[in-house]
């Protein structure tokens, strides 16, 4: 037998063994898509919703993870009787505690509403008066310390309490940040944080000594006992429920520090003042718990198996392409533990680009999402020629309709016209732009310098400015503008046309919606 079809052997059946001596139910289909049970009307279609096959992983803006069973079942349970919330989330630390090996618990409304819900309480130390008080930080704990290593769009979970991020880059850097005005230190997890220039050991040799905590967003890891940010000196560690833990998507877990966890707690529903819109309901507490419970339950050997012949049935179904190379690649580290397969061509046999067989893909009946696809405004878009493809959101037979359906796309690729031409105006110089958001309308600035059909400059607006490029295609005009730093993320593509002193069109602005746009040259009259 060849090895994938040992593994064959070994995986669908044994996995239906360990579930039935632990009273588990699979965390995957046992029915093919195409059967008649799975052959209904989506529920989104009711609304005129399309929904897809998630081939991205545990990705929020379509859908996160697919909740295991014994959640389903633990959220209907829930919702049967009333509860004291605050006695619930005592029982539910006291449960974490003997489960993760941390001190204690708690549920929180997502990997991000426990960034906020730490630094509150870290800011507070539980004080109701600066509870009530918080955004507005008047006493000695408005600075959050942060490694450069760690900045991401996440930072704003710890800003919503109001407090400063103050970026270090290295020892020297975080003890002259050091100081009363210090909340806690807030380090993103990863290669980095584990080993390295400012790891959390070398953090926690100088911050133990103060008194001053460390929280770890670990929002895409699994569980580990003994934890391993907690032995290298974290107090809060903060994980998503909607990813890897396959639990509730608008719930997640805060663990560590008793003390600290009952101040986050007290920044969150169903407590009133700054806290109360991140409450989360009892089914979703006693949901996120079931997932919890499942985690140190379920075999995950055996889902990386399945998760693997997946990704090897769609690679044995595009390898024969002319121009088709694949390739399986395995996770490292603990952020994002799922296989991929990477799908790459050659240009000149087929002349289509990762954003191309996206979009195709995306188009497709049924909905296919791979790459950034669904994501709005994948940044910078996937000019290269290749797509990733996860399978740890799949239900089984999802394979066989991706593997299908790339292998139409690149075996018989379509012509995608594409803008050519000369530009019919030079744009250069500096333009006044007006766009016309949802429910505003804001002044910014352009400056451009072209050179033949190609654009570069920047882009003026109130967060600062940035660099852009583009191109103009005869009046045809494409701008593409990124703002990503200090964790921001504003990316902003302009498509419309020229005509002499005036341009106008339309803004995609991302995971922001759109946006009318129209600008003018400025025009300098001696």
């Amino acid at each position: 037998m060849k090895r994938r079809d040992v593994i064959k052997s070994l995986t669908i059946l044994p996995i239906a063994g360990v579930i039935g001596n632990n009273s588990i139910r699979s965390a995957f289909s046992a029915t093919p898509i195409n059967s008649e049970a799975n052959s209904r009307k989506s529920i989104y279609e009711s609304i005129g919703v399309v929904p897809l096959i998630n081939a991205r992983g545990t990705v929020t803006v379509i859908g996160g993870s697919r909740m295991l069973p014994e959640v389903k079942m633990a959220m209907d349970d829930a919702i049967r009787d009333y509860v004291q919330i605050d006695e619930l989330m005592d029982g539910i630390g006291r449960r974490l505690a003997e489960l993760t090996g941390a001190e204690s618990g708690c549920i929180t409304a997502g990997a991000s509403a426990a960034i906020t819900a730490a630094t509150a309480g870290c800011v507070t130390g539980g004080d109701p008066d600066k509870i009530w008080m918080i955004p507005n930080i008047t006493w000695n704990k408005d600075e959050v310390i942060i490694p450069s290593y760690s900045r991401s769009a996440y930072d704003a979970g710890a800003k919503a309490a109001g407090v400063r991020m103050v970026q270090v880059a290295d020892v020297e850097e975080l003890k002259a940040a050091l100081g009363p005005r210090t909340a806690m230190v807030m380090v993103l997890a990863g290669r980095r944080s584990e080993s390295g220039p400012l790891s959390l050991t070398e953090i926690s040799a100088i911050t133990k000594p103060l008194g001053v905590p460390i929280l770890v967003d670990a929002a895409a890891e699994g569980l580990e006992v003994p934890n391993p940010h907690i032995a290298q000196g974290a107090d809060l560690v903060a994980y998503s429920g909607g990813k890897y833990l396959n639990g509730p998507q608008c719930a997640g877990l805060l663990i560590g520090r008793e003390d600290l966890i009952m101040a986050a707690r007290m920044n969150t529903g169903p407590h009133h003042g700054f806290g109360r819109g991140f409450k989360v309901g009892r089914e979703e507490i006693m949901g996120m718990l079931a997932a919890t419970e499942m985690w140190f339950k379920r075999d995950h050997a055996a889902e990386m198996r399945q998760w693997t012949l997946w990704l090897e049935d769609i690679s044995d179904r595009l390898a024969p392409i002319p121009g088709v190379s694949v390739s399986i690649r395995q996770p490292q580290g603990r952020s994002n533990p799922s296989p991929n397969l990477r799908v790459e061509w050659d240009l000149d046999k087929i002349p289509l680009t990762g954003q191309d067989v996206e979009n195709l893909l995306w188009d497709c009946n049924p909905r296919i999402a791979v790459s950034g696809a669904g994501s709005f405004l994948p940044f910078p878009p996937n000019t290269r020629p290749n797509i990733t493809i996860n399978s740890s959101q799949l239900e089984a037979g999802e394979e066989k309709i991706i593997a299908d359906r790339v292998y139409d796309i690149l075996s018989n690729p379509v012509k995608i016209s594409k803008p050519d031409g000369a530009p019919a105006f030079d744009v250069s110089g500096q333009w006044d732009l007006e766009m016309k958001f949802s429910a505003s309308t804001v002044g910014q600035t352009i400056v451009f310098e072209q050179k033949g059909s190609d654009l570069k400059g920047t882009h003026f607006a109130s967060i600062g400015p940035r660099d852009l490029t583009g191109s103009i295609h005869g009046t045809d005009i494409l701008v593409l503008s990124s703002y990503t730093r200090d964790g921001v993320r504003v990316n902003i593509e302009f498509t419309g046309f020229v005509n002499g002193d005036k341009m106008e069109g339309q803004a995609c602005l991302g995971e922001y919606g759109k946006a009318a746009w129209k600008a003018s040259r400025r025009i300098y009259r001696g």
